[in-house]
């Protein structure tokens, strides 16, 4: 009988471990129902927390550490993932700018920027960068990309001439942008900005309403940050001569997609396609009898744009059984079995605290992978 061959393809569980530490989890549990068997560890990402971490385990990727600001201004030291061979950064605007690096008194997005992200790929391009990756999910911020851009050598003025603060909450003050300075690296990089969500600039879908309220903001300041959003596209449009309010993907990180696309002239990707791109994980699903991708919620929504939703669809485009693991299953989830996700655990054992699963997640995710495998092979022995 030949040795069952299982992909293991799990996201970052947000709070819990990186990728890659729960792929190795999950093979060890794994192991223990089927110790002979072929084990393909492939994390995965789609462009929020763990980008840089997948890519640096699946392409052998040199991390690079900088001091940059961070989303308060506040020095820290991020991390950008570099591939020589190809002269491409890639890099997790969460490291420098994410909510994670902040404590929950801390989150504003009135007071945020994405300064340390656009230091960042200044860093990369000293490094030689030809082409930028810049994973756009897990922010604290609400500034349209400003800070981003500021580091990279525009200026925000306003009516005064003065520069103005890169934070969302001053983005109704800026009456003109000054290229003059930029700097001219960019004109010969390539820079694709990778997300997980489509959602516009502004309105009801964009970035202030949607978003912002998880980064700290009340409802009046959810209004200032939607309406300077707007103020910035105006200016961007009659300065730039680049629409950015309606596109898929202009408001992901509080806005940084527009910024990335009109002072990057970034292209928008959807983060899975391109981290599974990257990976490999179609070339890895040959022969494959079983894909084990995981979590820290799986829900409808997974389905759209989310690592674990692009792992099944890629399964069951070539006829592999997928299951998911998951710290929380929404009750809405059984929209994703017609998407090729064949059966959805939740790795908690009982009632439990996030914070205890949160804290034994690698253990919790290697007994569930056991007894999903175990489960599978009953199935296949009937």
């Amino acid at each position: 009988m030949p040795r069952l061959k299982i992909i293991l393809a799990p996201n970052a569980l947000k709070g819990s471990c990186m990728a890659s530490s729960a792929a190795a989890a999950m093979a060890a549990g794994v192991v223990r129902a089927v110790p002979d068997a072929e084990l393909v560890q492939i994390p995965v990402a789609d462009g929020g927390d763990g980008l840089a971490d997948v890519v640096t385990h699946a392409l052998g990727a040199r991390p690079k550490r900088f001091r940059v600001a961070g989303p308060r201004f506040d020095p820290l030291d991020a991390e950008l993932a570099w591939l020589p061979d190809t002269q491409t950064a890639v890099i997790e605007m969460a490291l420098a700018s994410g909510l994670a690096l902040l404590a929950e008194t801390e989150r504003d997005p009135m007071r945020t920027t994405t300064l340390g992200t656009g230091e960042l790929m200044r860093h990369a391009l000293d490094l030689g960068a030809r082409t930028l990756v810049v994973g756009i999910g897990g922010s604290a911020t609400n500034d349209g990309g400003i800070g981003m851009a500021a580091a990279l050598g525009y200026r925000f003025l306003d009516r005064a001439g003065e520069p103005v603060d890169p934070v969302g909450g001053h983005l109704a003050q800026i009456d003109r942008i000054d290229a003059a300075e930029v700097d001219a690296r960019l004109a010969d990089v390539r820079v694709e900005a990778i997300c997980d969500v489509d959602n516009p600039l502004i309105g009801t879908q964009g970035a202030a309403r949607v978003y912002a309220p998880q980064k700290g903001a009340d409802a009046q300041q959810v209004a200032l940050l939607d309406t300077g959003l707007a103020h910035l596209a105006d200016v961007i449009a009659r300065d730039l001569g680049i629409d950015t309010r309606d596109l898929p993907g202009a408001g992901a990180a509080g806005g940084l997609g527009a910024g990335l696309l009109a002072f990057c002239g970034a292209a928008l990707r959807p983060g899975a396609d391109v981290v599974l791109d990257l990976v490999g994980l179609e070339r890895h699903l040959a022969g494959a009898d079983l894909v084990l991708t995981a979590e820290g919620r799986i829900d409808g929504q997974t389905r759209f744009g989310k690592a674990p939703g692009a792992v099944a669809a890629h399964a069951a485009r070539l006829g592999v059984p997928c299951i998911a693991i998951a710290g929380s299953v929404g009750d809405d989830a059984d929209a994703l079995h017609p998407a090729g996700m064949h059966a959805l655990f939740s790795l908690c054992p009982g009632p439990i605290s996030l914070e205890d699963a949160q804290s034994q997640s690698e253990m919790l995710l290697a007994r569930t992978a056991e007894q999903v495998v175990r489960a599978f092979l009953a199935g296949k022995s009937r």
